[in-house]
């Protein structure tokens, strides 16, 4: 059944055609929805305010096109009003100094599943921390203006009419957007570092990651890190620069327990579920989700959510057994 047809159900009150007509926007609308707010807690509530008030208003839409730019007005004005009384999300290296912790929002990682089969290669990289991280210094109307522009793909005049502002805006705005990605996203993304390794290697990479976890072997996973490597832990504030910071943090903190790690993707990036031994449940549970950035065959970053929650939404077990 083409557009048309579901639009003319829809408008007659059949709830079934109004889902078949926005279900082909559903996963994109969510990552735009993540990317302007950085939070999948928050894309989630705003995809599903937006596709109510799609509903209750699809009286309003003209149907002279496609509504693909009708409901990315909807959710990216949704999303503005949110970002009116939010701070934004933070990476403890991006931290503010002097920001009172207790209204630090925190960055948080998105499941590669949630993006749909259809997402392709500048879709995963448009929602790599780096980027997304990035996305979080532009004010809300930058932030919307890029991603509208230059991730999905919508001329300055759509973007202006869709924003209720004028080309020259955008543009202005744009620009300013531009400089603030490129100081702060690496030249080369991780999609294509990832596709320049092949499937093996990095297969192969993440094995031997996941082994040095398994063995407590603090040297071989040290060895494995880049020169310059950073380690953050989100919600703590804590990060560490480079081998010898790095190598310290693992000695009094994380390497003495009993350690098993799942490979799984996140943020187009590799990421690994770990699971820390628990004597009263006898069984690994579920810890964090660590989001790791290669380069060059070294691991350059990683980004450990700690939350004991997150294996739902990535898609794995909640524990894994002896």
């Amino acid at each position: 059944m083409d557009e048309a047809t579901l639009l003319a159900s829809a408008r007659a009150g059949d709830d079934d055609a109004f889902g078949r007509l926005v279900e082909p926007h559903r996963h994109e609308l969510q990552a735009h929805c993540y990317r302007m707010l950085g939070s999948l807690h928050d894309a989630e509530d705003a995809l599903q305010e937006s596709l109510v008030r799609a509903w209750t208003g699809l009286g309003t839409f003209d149907g002279r096109g496609p509504i693909r730019p009708w409901l990315y007005r909807i959710a990216t004005n949704r999303c503005l009003t949110l970002l009116d009384r939010r701070a934004r999300r933070e990476l403890p290296a991006d931290l503010r100094p002097g920001a009172p912790l207790a209204e630090v929002a925190w960055l948080e990682p998105y499941p590669d599943r949630f993006l749909g089969p259809e997402a392709g290669v500048e879709q995963r990289e448009r929602v790599e921390l780096a980027f997304v991280a990035a996305l979080q210094h532009l004010s809300a109307r930058q932030r919307a203006a890029l991603v509208l522009r230059e991730v999905l793909g919508f001329s300055a005049a759509e973007v202006a009419d869709l924003l209720g502002t004028s080309v020259a805006a955008v543009n202005s705005g744009l620009q300013r957007a531009r400089r603030v990605l490129a100081e702060r996203t690496p030249v080369v993304s991780q999609q294509a570092t990832l596709r320049a390794l092949g499937d093996d290697t990095v297969k192969e990479l993440a094995d031997r990651y996941a082994a040095a976890w398994h063995a407590a072997d603090v040297d071989a996973l040290v060895a494995m890190l880049a020169k310059d490597a950073t380690y953050s832990m989100p919600p703590r504030v804590e990060w560490y620069r480079g081998r010898d910071e790095i190598r310290a943090f693992l000695l009094r903190g994380p390497m003495p327990y009993r350690w098993r790690f799942l490979p799984c993707r996140a943020n187009g990036q590799l990421a690994f579920g770990t699971y820390v031994w628990m004597d009263d449940k006898g069984a690994y549970s579920f810890a964090a989700l660590d989001v790791v950035a290669i380069d060059n065959q070294q691991v350059s970053d990683v980004v450990s959510f700690l939350s004991r929650d997150l294996w739902k939404e990535i898609g794995l077990p909640a524990r894994l057994e002896r």
